[in-house]
């Protein structure tokens, strides 16, 4: 079968095309033919080697499609279920193994698009919300990359709980994105010389209780700047890089800050846990408190460009690799 495989870690270029032997199913494991997998900067960390997989292997950490072949002991799942899955490595591919407990049953309502869209970003928008700092109605809350993939959900999640965003995008463009998906004031990063200022402006000139942040190097002091007294940084990713390391006596000058560095897979570690997360999406995206927006499709061998795409910022919404798409003709164009 064909699949994306990392021989090195480093830039988009090591993403390579390879046929490769058909996966079988070991005990507790199914074998999933992918109909579409989702892109995500989880999967550029993985390729960086920022975080570590033993060479080569094959990225990709969500995914959706039909369940083909099971193996012993398995009876979550059963040949032909459709299905979900996130934070498993090995999903872009025709076909991935995936440990059967981690699997998601899909509902007759959900495509394989959607699924492999919403589940990994929407279960993480879900944790922030209710969970990493639960938003209340009447908090302001800023969110950084509003027209990303990410911080679209994270916006409509918000406003859905009665809270105001103040975004910050890169573009005209995606501010207005950003303000159909929710946000009530959205701020142009490259247009402002002190971000946390116009933040407070904003808000009349109070500090924030709560910033979620999955930029990382780049809005990392602007983003402390912006909180008030006894505030929350939710820092849930470093799409510009890790942050330096720093004193922590910053958080109490700043006014006994909070700073949270979370990660999905600790807030979906048992099966319940997962699929009350995943229910509560689906019935998001049902009642249209949360809108896909599948913004990019590419085929398997277009992986680096999609990498690329991403990094550069030069996509909003949610970008997939369709293992069955013809390498041409799939991408929307979304460039700033």
């Amino acid at each position: 079968m064909r699949a994306i495989q990392v021989y090195e870690v480093g830039g988009p270029e090591v993403l390579r095309e390879a046929e490769v032997d058909q996966p079988r199913p070991g005990p507790g494991e199914a074998v999933v033919e992918v109909a579409a997998s989702g892109v995500n900067f989880l999967d550029v960390y993985y390729r960086e080697g920022r975080y570590s997989l033993p060479l080569p292997f094959t990225p990709g950490s969500e995914g959706a499609g039909t369940v083909v072949e099971v193996g012993p002991g398995v009876a979550d799942v059963a040949v032909g279920d459709r299905v979900g899955w996130v934070e498993t490595p090995g999903s872009y591919a025709e076909r991935a193994v995936v440990d059967s407990s981690r699997l998601v049953p899909l509902p007759d309502d959900i495509d394989f698009e959607t699924a492999a869209a919403v589940l990994l970003q929407g279960m993480t928008a879900h944790y922030l919300v209710k969970d990493a700092y639960p938003v209340q109605a009447g908090d302001t809350v800023l969110v950084h990359a509003a027209a990303g993939g990410m911080g679209l959900l994270l916006t409509q999640l918000i406003t859905h709980l009665g809270g105001r965003v103040i975004g910050t995008t890169s573009t005209t463009a995606k501010a207005e994105l950003a303000k159909r998906a929710g946000a009530a004031e959205v701020i142009l990063s490259s247009a402002v010389d002190d971000l946390a200022a116009e933040v407070r402006r904003l808000n009349g000139g109070q500090g924030l209780p709560v910033v979620f942040d999955g930029v990382g190097a780049h809005t990392f002091d602007a983003s402390l700047a912006s909180l008030r007294t006894r505030g929350h940084l939710v820092l849930f990713g470093a799409a510009s890089g890790a942050v330096p390391p720093f004193d922590p006596i910053r958080l109490a000058q700043g006014g006994s800050l909070t700073l949270i560095r979370p990660s999905l897979g600790d807030y979906i570690a048992d099966r319940f846990e997962l699929l009350r997360r995943a229910a509560d999406v689906f019935e998001w995206v049902r009642s249209k408190a949360l809108e896909v927006s599948v913004t990019g499709r590419y085929a398997l061998s277009e992986a680096a460009r999609a990498h690329s795409d991403l990094e550069a910022r030069r996509t909003t919404g949610k970008l997939l690799l369709i293992p069955g798409a013809a390498a041409v003709g799939r991408r929307e164009e979304t460039q700033s």
